[in-house]
């Protein structure tokens, strides 16, 4: 039996492949070929059809790496081929193991609309069911010949300005043919039994029927004559085709889909023309497929159409009016969401979730997030709060170390705020939909015996097209096939509604959603990563200066549309393969010359704005952005600063180096230029462990085992070097107001400059360096050994912050050996604390060691620069300046203000006199995140405050203008019951009660 078995399934490949496959298309006859290759970018549509066109022929190479050829194709179907089903098979040179990742084309009309997408998996265009003979075609192709950057291996094509000029494709067929349509669906009764096979257990007796089944159908067969005899061969199939699922089966909820990356190893320019050319595919496909359902996130990606392709953007809206094509996610972009901050995790809802509802009519329930990075604690509230209900992911079945336990479950923030979650057991969300994939889908699912249902989504991503009429054959038979789960296409919400209502007590999980792998994102391309935090922190302040504004500066007019075109600009370059640093140079040298751009518009809305509020005079006012006040000026309003108390003082150290005090600190830097000391002269404490010295560059190999810009491994820590060899060491600054010193190392290729800051009346250490990198495949971080016992650090996630141990007592603690940190990070024992902030660092490692002395250090060290060459070989070469700061004896609450502090500095502008701030709360746990005017445009205002420190909170919010009405409101300010909001009282005050990190949002009607 056996030998029987191995022969059939070899038999079936061989005859699938050489004959059956071959036959789908005969009668050949070829088109007429022209082309014109763009000089240069891509052109509207309407130029390329009026472009001069040339000769050209199969076989002839066409498109240098990121060229566009545009090729007219044109011919009559012949009168042979009347009666029968006619398409045209257009193949640009396609590598069908690499759909999404080559050349691409997207065929239009002589008019400029668009036919469908060609690809791998997608080659033909339908031209008749029903040839009459002498239909006239006349197409045109706009081929994009993306190169092939899928190696791992560096490499500069990755960009336009360094890639080769040489042709990368070839023109491999341009014909007419005959649809067998009899020949296509034996090829997919064939390829879903021949792998349903495999899958089944040698011991089952269905195994063996199947395979007898097969074999009588190639006997069937004429290997002469595949057209004729394919209806016969397809009667031997009929039975087991038919033979029902046992009613344990498990069951699929399978969702057209395709993942497209908004940026990667292309452009964002060509992911505008992925999406076109796959949602093309997939409305087409939805025109002979009425049970064809389609899920498509990111709005960003559908206003790209709506932009670009106003008559596909309108067909599109019918499908969605239909019920063919489903909205999800309710997100601007897939963003990544560990580094994405409070606010702008907000916006990517706010903005992704309007534009559903205002061009859709859509409210999505469902968060679509399946390849991130990882996923922060604080996500389960902000989904709540955007009135969404689930959640889901796949990408934590990348995990190296250990396997999550569950694939339906409750997901529970650092609020207490759940969500019902999925991580489709498939474990891919570019399912082929056949039995090998839906085979392990039900084999690996966690929930058995508790619930039946998993979703799978299905089609080819990146611009592989999409969902295939082959997917669709796949889920018909596999509907109800014994052997195989039950299949059934439908949309995700109709999968959550079954899923949650068979498994309503699914377990919780409590905290991050961590993964263990790809690391090295939260520090590769650190140019990205500081522009995303300044873009953060100017957005803040330019909506709270022009609020402010807007209410107290008569002209004053609040920027609305600058507003948010800069914040979907901010929003789209947090997508998890640009702000992780894991794209192309091309993507990061443009993300790079953006948030310049955006820095200098915010710059200007908050000049402007401050202007206007300063008034004449010339007064040095100070504007504070920082929730905390500062030297004397409010939080939220500026003034005239209070001077501090006690002078800076420095003084040379015995055995070389600086001793600086200000009367709250003394540091003392040695002759290396390290920190080696930094004593809260209050609490009588050292931060600095014995012997150890802190701000101490380090640096290690790293060449990970794949995957380079997103991965770190355990084992680049086998190897360190302290970069303690010094250029100079010189007193830059002596003022009574402050004092720094300089220290200037070389090594490798590279130079940094370290300056250490004290300020007076200041309780932290600012740290500056600057780093001239050129280093290659090379890790640096900074260390900062600590006199401190601590069994876990606060890392700031969105509003608030997560505990991870800094023991390594299981395999999941010793796997979180790099983590993700917002503005600080915060290592206490009982009684006493040390804080370490940052304005655009996101990596950190924390380890614990036990000193001769018998006490411990606990060692926090930031991931400052990596240099890994795939996909951007020079990625992070050249100039950065890092600020951090060093908080001896700071408390949580301390921390969360010198984050804002470092990143919100004060800014200086003449005027007449002192700005109040527009609101103000009391007590120091409830911080304002944000302050605007409502995205409605009536004229109210939005504050939006958090509780910090993980305890209850009580406060109150005064308004510095006279209000009408205080209302709660969700995330997308529509009023909210429940939101802790109290009665509008005297005064403009209202009285606020706060569960632990609880997020509140108040609208403020004015009067």
């Amino acid at each position: 039996m056996h030998d029987d078995r191995s022969i059939t399934e070899h038999r079936l490949r061989r005859v699938l492949r050489e004959r059956v496959k071959p036959a789908v298309h005969s009668r050949a006859v070829p088109l007429t070929v022209e082309r014109w290759d763009v000089p240069g970018e891509p052109v509207p549509v309407a130029e390329g059809l009026a472009a001069p066109y040339g000769p050209c022929a199969v076989g002839d190479l066409w498109g240098p790496a990121w060229g566009t050829t545009w090729f007219r194709v044109t011919g009559t179907v012949p009168a042979s081929f009347a009666g029968r089903t006619v398409e045209a098979v257009l193949d640009l040179g396609f590598d069908r193991m690499m759909p999404g990742f080559q050349c691409e084309g997207l065929v239009h009309r002589a008019d400029g609309s668009e036919v469908k997408a060609l690809g791998p998996y997608s080659d033909w265009v339908r031209v008749a069911d029903r040839a009459e003979g002498g239909e006239r075609i006349e197409w045109y192709v706009e081929a994009a010949a993306n190169p092939v950057l899928v190696e791992h291996a560096p490499t500069y094509e990755g960009d336009r300005r360094t890639s080769g000029e040489e042709p990368l494709y070839r023109l491999a067929r341009m014909e007419l043919v005959v649809f067998e349509t009899e020949v296509w669906d034996l090829v997919q009764d064939l390829d879903v039994l021949g792998e349903l096979m495999g899958e089944l257990s040698t011991a089952d007796a269905r195994r063996y029927v199947v395979l007898h089944a097969v074999g009588r159908a190639l006997d069937a067969l004429d290997l002469d004559d595949v057209p004729g005899t394919a209806a016969a061969a397809r009667a031997e199939l009929a039975e087991v085709l038919a033979t029902p699922a046992a009613p344990s089966a498990h069951r699929i909820s399978a969702i057209g889909h395709a993942h497209i990356d908004s940026a990667w190893l292309w452009p964002l320019r060509e992911t505008v023309r992925k999406v076109a050319r796959t949602t093309a595919n997939v409305v087409q496909l939805m025109d002979g497929h009425p049970e064809f359902r389609f899920a498509m996130s990111q709005a960003q990606q559908l206003a790209w159409i709506k932009e670009h392709r106003p008559e596909l953007f309108e067909r599109i809206k019918k499908k969605i009016a239909d019920g063919q094509f489903v909205p999800v996610g309710g997100m601007w972009v897939e963003s990544d969401t560990n580094m994405v901050g409070s606010e702008a995790m907000v916006r990517q809802f706010l903005y992704g979730k309007r534009f559903f509802l205002e061009e859709f009519g859509i409210d999505t329930r469902e968060v679509w997030l399946p390849d991130s990075f990882g996923y922060s604690a604080a996500l389960p509230q902000i989904v709540k709060l955007t009135g969404s209900q689930w959640f889901l992911t796949q990408k934590i079945s990348w995990s190296q170390t250990n396997a999550f336990p569950h694939h339906t479950f409750w997901w529970e923030g650092i609020d207490g705020t759940r969500v019902f979650t999925h991580f489709p057991p498939v474990d891919t969300y570019n399912s082929d939909l056949g039995p090998a994939q839906l085979a392990h889908a039900a084999r690996n699912y966690r929930e058995k015996g508790r619930g039946s249902r998993s979703l799978v989504p299905f089609g080819w991503g990146d611009g592989g097209g999409g969902p295939t009429r082959e997917h669709l054959a796949r889920a018909r038979r596999q509907h109800d096939l014994e052997g195989s789960p039950r299949v059934a296409v439908e949309r995700p919400d109709a999968f959550f509604d079954k899923a949650r209502a068979e498994y309503p007590d699914a377990p919780v999980w409590a905290g991050e959603l961590y993964l263990e792998l790809h690391r090295g994102t939260c520090t590769s391309q650190a140019g990205t990563k500081q522009g995303n935090r300044r873009s953060e922190s100017l957005l803040r302040e330019a909506e709270l200066w022009a609020a402010t504004a807007a209410v107290r500066a008569p002209g004053y007019a609040y920027p609305y549309e600058d507003l948010e075109r800069i914040w979907k600009t901010v929003l789209l370059h947090q997508f998890h393969d640009i702000l992780p640093g894991s794209s192309i140079a091309w993507v990061h040298r443009e993300a790079r010359a953006t948030y310049a751009r955006v820095r200098e518009e915010l710059e200007a809305v908050v000049l402007a704005a401050q202007l206007a509020l300063a008034g004449p005079g010339s007064t040095e006012l100070v504007f504070n952005g920082a929730p905390h006040p500062r030297r004397g000026v409010p939080a939220g309003g500026a003034g005239v600063p209070v001077t501090a108390l006690g002078p800076v003082t420095v003084e040379e150290r015995h055995g070389g180096g600086h001793v600086l005090a200000n009367g709250l600190l003394l540091v003392e830097v040695d002759g290396r230029g390290l920190v080696v000391s930094a004593y809260d002269l209050q609490a009588g404490r050292e931060a600095v462990a014995p012997g150890a010295a802190a701000n101490l560059l380090q640096i290690h190999p790293d060449l990970p085992n794949m995957w380079d810009a997103w991965d770190v491994d355990a084992f680049y820590r086998n190897k360190v070097t302290d970069l303690v060899q010094l250029d100079s060491l010189e007193v830059t600054e002596s003022g009574p107001d402050r004092a720094t010193v300089v220290a200037t190392r070389s090594f490798g290729a590279s130079r940094a400059t370290q300056a250490v800051t004290l300020r007076a009346g200041s309780r932290t250490v600012d740290l500056t360096t600057t780093i001239d990198w050129h280093e290659t495949e090379k890790f640096l971080k900074a260390a900062f050994p600590l006199d401190v016992k601590a069994e876990r650090t606060a890392s700031e996630i969105q509003f608030g912050h997560v505990y991870r141990p800094t023991h390594t007592n299981t395999s999941w603690d010793a796997a979180k050996f790099e983590i993700c940190a917002h503005r600080w990070i915060h290592a206490e024992e009982p009684g006493w604390g040390v804080a370490l902030a940052n304005d655009s660092t996101y990596g950190h490692d924390v380890t614990r060691t036990v000193r001769e002395d018998g006490g411990q250090t606990t060692t926090v060290r930031l991931s400052l620069l990596r240099a890994p060459r795939y996909p951007d070989p020079e990625t992070d070469q050249g100039a950065h300046t890092l600020r951090h700061a060093l908080a001896p004896g700071a408390t949580l609450g301390d921390a969360v203000r010198e984050g804002h502090w470092l990143n919100l500095p004060e800014r200086t502008v003449r005027g007449g006199g002192p700005v109040a701030p527009l609101v103000a709360v009391d007590g120091t746990a409830v911080v304002v995140e944000a302050v605007k005017l409502a995205e409605d445009r009536s004229g109210d205002v939005i504050v939006r405050l958090y509780e910090s420190r993980g305890g209850r909170a009580s406060a109150v919010l005064t308004a510095g203008f006279p209000v009408a009405a205080a209302t709660g409101t969700d995330l997308l300010e529509r009023p909210l019951a429940g939101a802790a909001v109290g009665p509008l009282g005297e005064g403009g005050t209202v009285p606020l009660s706060l569960r632990p990190f609880q997020i509140v949002t108040v609208r403020l009607r004015r009067t």
